[in-house]
């Protein structure tokens, strides 16, 4: 394949894409540093710590968030812009089909937390945190993607003047300073993780812009660009998911609708930079590959919503409820972002596989390439 043949095709769904993939990717001489019944209290454990420093370190309450949304609302979350993740749907007949509603499974609470803020009147400075639990059943199920989601979705009500990158990059710098704490925490409480001999993370991430990492590696897709990156740097913050780059390409096919991803930034290197959203991501020793933590960004306001959607294509969502609200500006600007919790898990409980700290259905396949290498998914 070509090259622009490959970054078409690594555009399209998370996930590897084959079981030989996987079957490489799992370690062999594998065993866990904790047991299955201590995997479920250091579990607990820490997902207390970092929703309880989170919660601290951005000023954010709990609140509860939605399984399933109104389908004619626009709240659900569609993950890309090329359709090949889509929702669960459903009729619920109700009250002999005189009412009935046309009902999605949530695959984020990324839109409906933006609702949120306003419904629970938080002020600039103060946001919301939610316990999230999703559906994507567009996923290729291999050792870190699971058709079931849970993240702690967070977003934080900001200002005009707030909206850039130096926020962005405050906002993501406690982000991984709640990360680093957990770690260290739970090494603290369970010694056998210390002495397995797996690196601690990084003090700091490293920031780099998409279109840096596109300069440094031009000839490769987007997750062989990552995996070098991350050879350089073991944490990175990529900024700038979603702006078509240098090679016609965006970096991911971020939706155009909650992160704005179209704002020019600063200049560097001669090339003007844009977005004010990214991800965390960090290389993962057990599987020798990268591991993505937390997408987040500043979201849009009515001027880069109308961009983006019409750069996508995608102008009819102006029609939806949600949508509307942020054309009339009648919902407060936020920033905000979605941190996987058996994604961090995993990575601080040192786990080959994601299974061993979420519960959820698995292909007969994956299931006994994991027996064969002494990884206990749960079920």
């Amino acid at each position: 394949m070509n090259a622009s043949g490959s970054k078409q095709a690594d555009l399209v769904g998370p996930g590897i894409g084959t079981y030989e993939e996987v079957a490489h990717v799992l370690p062999k001489n594998y065993h866990s540093a904790l047991s299955p019944k201590e995997t479920q209290k250091a579990l607990a454990l820490g997902k207390r710590f970092v929703e309880d420093e989170l919660n601290k370190a951005l000023n954010l309450f709990r609140v509860e968030s939605p399984l399933i949304v109104d389908r004619e609302s626009g709240f659900n979350d569609y993950l890309d812009r090329d359709g090949s993740r889509t929702p669960i749907d459903f009729y619920i007949k109700n009250d002999h089909e005189k009412n009935p509603i046309h009902a999605q499974v949530v695959q984020a609470a990324t839109k409906w937390k933006r609702f949120a803020l306003k419904q629970f009147e938080c002020a600039v400075g103060e946001g919301i945190n939610t316990d999230m639990r999703a559906v994507r059943k567009d996923y290729f199920l291999d050792h870190d993607h699971s058709a079931y989601v849970d993240q702690w979705d967070w977003e934080r009500v900001i200002t005009d003047d707030q909206r850039n990158l130096d926020y962005l990059t405050d906002t993501v710098t406690k982000i991984w300073d709640v990360f680093k704490r957990a770690e260290q925490m739970l090494l603290d409480k369970y010694p056998a993780l210390r002495q397995s001999g797996y690196p601690e993370l990084p003090e700091t991430l490293t920031f780099i812009h998409a279109e840096e990492i596109l300069d440094r590696f031009p000839d490769m897709p987007r997750k062989q660009r990552e995996t070098a990156i991350l050879q350089e740097f073991p944490a990175v913050f990529i900024y700038g998911i979603g702006w078509t780059l240098e090679d016609g390409y965006p970096h991911e096919m971020r939706a155009p609708d909650y992160d704005d991803w179209v704002t020019p930034t600063i200049t560097k290197n001669g090339k003007q930079m844009h977005g004010l959203n990214g991800d965390i991501l960090v290389w993962n020793p057990l599987t020798q590959r990268r591991h993505e933590l937390s997408s987040m960004g500043v979201r849009v306001n009515a001027d880069t919503l109308k961009d983006q959607l019409t750069r996508t294509g995608q102008l009819d969502f102006l029609e939806l409820p949600y949508h509307q609200m942020i054309m009339n500006n009648e919902l407060p600007l936020s920033i905000g972002g979605g941190i996987g919790q058996s994604r961090l898990m995993m990575l601080l409980l040192q786990k080959a596989h994601i299974g061993e700290v979420s519960v959820t259905v698995w292909p007969q396949v994956l299931k006994d390439i994991c027996a064969e290498r002494d990884i206990h998914v749960l079920r």
